[in-house]
């Protein structure tokens, strides 16, 4: 990959891995309410679930979705539902009341989400279509993939680290709930590019 490339590649990366959306809003929230160390199962899950992702539709896994569009809107649906579940669970965390019974989100859970989250499909979509050189297609999704494996770890843990730090700032109660609110509501907005029609194919 030329040297050009590889630098507009790692900025797109750096754009789309930093800005917010339904992973970083979850991380937030998460290192919010149960610190930096037991959202590490999360980051990590987020992390290797979009390489995995990003090789699985390097290689292949793309065509299938343009070629079976209702694999494409069963993931829309699961998506859309998981999407408001975890809504709800960041709404109603509240570690500080032993009545409710929180937990992190699991590495599994976090590696599967990435499957259905619109902003990392899209991310994929976009990178494959713009990056990619039919030449030297298997080189460069690797190259591809290793550039966002870097960019990712750096995103999850900033806004992880974002959120532990406001630990102590939201340690009221009030003002606690108020925060898991706010991000509970911003997920939910997060699901406008879901429903909206992605044109018929995934890279649209």
């Amino acid at each position: 990959m030329p040297t050009e490339t590889l630098i507009a590649l790692t900025a797109f990366g750096i754009a789309a891995a930093f800005t917010p959306g339904p992973n970083n809003i979850m991380l937030a929230a998460s290192g919010m309410n149960f610190g930096f160390v037991r959202t590490a199962p999360h980051m990590s899950g987020v992390v290797i679930g979009f390489v995995a992702m990003l090789l699985g539709v390097g290689f292949g896994l793309g065509a299938f979705f343009m070629a079976y569009p209702l694999a494409q809107t069963a993931l829309k649906i699961i998506g859309i539902a998981y999407l408001l579940w975890l809504a709800w669970r960041i709404a109603n965390a509240a570690p500080a009341d032993p009545s409710v019974r929180s937990r992190p989100i699991s590495f599994i859970e976090a590696a599967l989400f990435q499957w259905v989250n619109p902003k990392a499909l899209l991310a994929v979509v976009s990178t494959m279509s713009i990056f990619i050189r039919p030449e030297s297609a298997v080189s460069d999704v690797f190259i591809v993939a290793v550039v966002f494996f870097f960019v990712s770890i750096g995103a999850v843990v900033s806004w992880t680290a974002f959120g532990a730090g406001l630990r102590g700032f939201l340690g009221d109660p009030a003002r606690r709930r108020v925060f898991n609110i706010a991000m509970a509501l911003l997920l939910v907005l997060s699901i406008a590019p879901m429903v909206v029609p992605w044109g018929g194919g995934l890279g649209s």
